[in-house]
């Protein structure tokens, strides 16, 4: 059995709610399985590269190197993300804590830094393969620089505004 939701409360014109412990968990939870296929599918998709013919011939052998390091990173985003569950189960399956909370949107935020960057490298990749070298340099650091807008800079100004408007 749950705990009854807490009521809402309004608050400049939104109704928001803070939810409790284990429904934290839930959340947090199916935000990491909202993210890994993706990783997985990123991943596979790096490793069928390195069989194509393409690969051996447009590639130097620095920006293959690239590559190795941008699956490298996916791997460690995919470590990452899968790590609150393996943490939960083995260190206390029959309690959600705070500090399970707090690690693990740690460890979700953390997968985000090197997925962003192995995304970024191997967009800079296929892209130097059909436009050069020159405007991908730009487009991945500009692609790069989105990600680290749209997945850190947007939620922390949210949060500050948020802060800045609560009572108290």
């Amino acid at each position: 059995m749950t705990a009854p939701e807490p009521p809402s409360q309004v608050q400049h014109g939104r109704r928001q709610a803070r939810l409790p412990l284990t429904r934290q968990v839930e959340y947090l939870l199916e935000e990491c399985r909202m993210v890994l296929p993706g990783i997985q599918a990123l991943f596979g998709f790096q490793l069928i590269a390195v069989f194509s013919e393409r690969f051996a011939e447009q590639l130097s052998r620095s920006e293959q190197r690239l590559h190795l390091l941008a699956i490298g990173l996916v791997a460690i985003a995919i470590a990452l993300i899968l790590t609150p569950a393996a943490y939960h189960r083995q260190s206390d399956p029959t309690r959600v804590t705070k500090g399970l909370v707090r690690i693990s949107t740690r460890l979700l935020l953390a997968s985000l830094w090197p997925l962003a960057l192995a995304i970024c490298l191997d967009f800079y990749l296929v892209g130097r393969i059909l436009v050069g070298t020159g405007p991908m340099r730009w487009l991945a650091s500009l692609l790069f620089a989105a990600f680290l807008l749209l997945w850190f800079v947007l939620p922390r100004v949210a949060r500050l505004r948020r802060a800045r408007d609560e009572p108290g």
